[in-house]
């Protein structure tokens, strides 16, 4: 005879795993569309700028991927505020749709030679309207994976918002090997092939759509029905809670500059820097990014035995220890299994950051404020580090001096490690165990 007990507690981990699957595709299909600007980017900025100086048309698309950034604390701001006082659902539903229309718009723009000036500001247009997408999408998505998740599991599911984060990057490089091996010239990428990625984001955002419309609302935004509409994603409430709003800020710093680095710029430093091809770049990013993304819910699961707070150390101390030897050698290399290496191995660093930089700062703030305390603060600190990451690269890299990139990073990584060293360990005094007893 079944255990009525033990049948009712494997429902609910079915209607928890689901909820989890529909909200990390939806995450996945919204970082795609993010993530094929910068994958595509190597191809398409002659398109929209006058002919000229290759590294000076990366600046310059790269300036636009900045500005996009500089939308993601307004979007962390409004995406927030809607998930605290309506609902995570409808705010992840609404931030897809948007993201869409900056995909779509992407792909239809013509180009500088046909009508000037317009296409960079109508390029800019489409990503300052994926940069408010995207600036909601982390907030609210860290807040919905880390309330679906059971308290013994929080960092092993909430690692997969990093997984699909990862995913949506794989999958515009994925596109983007089978353009530049199977279907397409690199003559006919430059010319017209670089928008059917864009294209197919859009498409792609229907499916995700679906999934954020049946998805279920969490427990913890439901219990907080009594709460006076005043109290849920205000200003003045997320100010009653100044350090905490400050954790996420010095959580974010080192690791967003770092994690920007060896992912989105990277693929550009291989081919600028290293002199890899175009092709060689995108299949190794393709490679270390896919062994990425598989060790985000080793290390989430390892935060659950261990506390999340030894990973932050072991993430700060590595990264300033080994980021200006790692950048320095790989910089200089000229074997592909060198570089292979020297990557994968600065991705296992940035591992102990991104696994669990979402629970981290989930079980920093109450269920009334928790989207907008995750989403606005880290929108900000990634807007001024993480969106310049790559036009200060190519900016040190112009003025003949990018190893001066190194150091910065070096700086940063330190400055957050300070902050991993002095705080508590949140597993240990999570917000979300509060939710719970309520």
């Amino acid at each position: 005879m079944k255990n009525p007990v033990a049948s009712n507690h494997d429902q609910i981990s079915a209607k928890k795993l689901k909820a989890i699957f529909g909200g990390s595709i939806g995450n996945l299909v919204e970082w795609y569309d993010w993530y094929a600007y910068t994958a595509f980017a190597i191809y398409f900025s002659a398109s929209f700028f006058p002919k000229g100086n290759p590294t000076v048309q990366l600046l310059n698309t790269a300036g636009i991927f900045a500005l996009g950034f500089l939308m993601r604390p307004l979007g962390g701001y409004l995406f927030g505020r809607i998930a605290d006082r309506i609902g995570r659902k409808q705010s992840m539903t609404l931030s897809v749709l948007l993201m869409s229309l900056g995909s779509l718009l992407i792909a239809l723009i013509p180009t500088y030679q046909s009508i000037g000036i317009f296409a960079p500001v109508l390029l800019l247009t489409a990503r300052l309207m994926q940069g408010l997408s995207v600036g909601g999408e982390y907030g609210v998505s860290a807040t919905y994976l880390s309330e679906m998740a059971s308290k013994n599991r929080r960092g092993f599911y909430s690692s997969f918002q990093y997984v699909t984060l990862i995913g949506g990057q794989l999958l515009a490089l994925a596109i983007q090997l089978a353009l530049q091996q199977l279907f397409l010239t690199e003559a006919e990428i430059l010319a017209w092939g670089w928008r059917i990625p864009f294209i197919f984001g859009a498409l792609l955002s229907l499916v995700a759509l679906y999934l954020r419309k049946n998805l279920e609302e969490t427990q913890a935004f439901e219990n907080q029905a009594h709460v006076k509409p005043s109290r849920k994603g205000t200003l003045k409430e997320l100010l009653k809670h100044p350090k905490a709003v400050m954790k996420v800020i010095g959580l974010t710093l080192g690791g967003t500059l770092a994690f920007y680095t060896y992912t989105t710029y990277m693929q550009k430093f291989l081919v600028n820097t290293v002199h890899l091809s175009k092709e060689q770049s995108t299949l190794m990013s393709f490679a270390t990014l896919f062994i990425f993304a598989c060790l985000q819910p080793v290390f989430g699961a390892l935060s659950d035995r261990i506390g999340r707070k030894p990973l932050l150390i072991s993430f700060g101390v590595l990264g300033t220890l080994g980021t200006v030897p790692l950048l320095t050698t790989l910089s200089q290399t000229s074997s592909q299994w060198q570089a292979f290496f020297l990557l994968m191995v600065a991705l296992i660093i940035v591992s102990g950051y991104t696994s669990i930089n979402a629970i981290v700062k989930a079980e920093l703030f109450p269920a009334e404020i928790r989207a907008l305390g995750v989403g606005l603060p880290y929108a900000l600190t990634v807007a001024v580090f993480g969106g310049t990451a790559e036009y200060i690269a190519l900016q040190f890299k112009d003025w003949g001096h990018e190893s001066y990139y190194y150091w910065y990073i070096t700086a940063c990584i330190f400055l957050s490690l300070i902050v991993y060293v002095s705080m508590k360990d949140t597993r240990e005094s999570s917000s979300l165990d509060r939710d719970q007893v309520k």
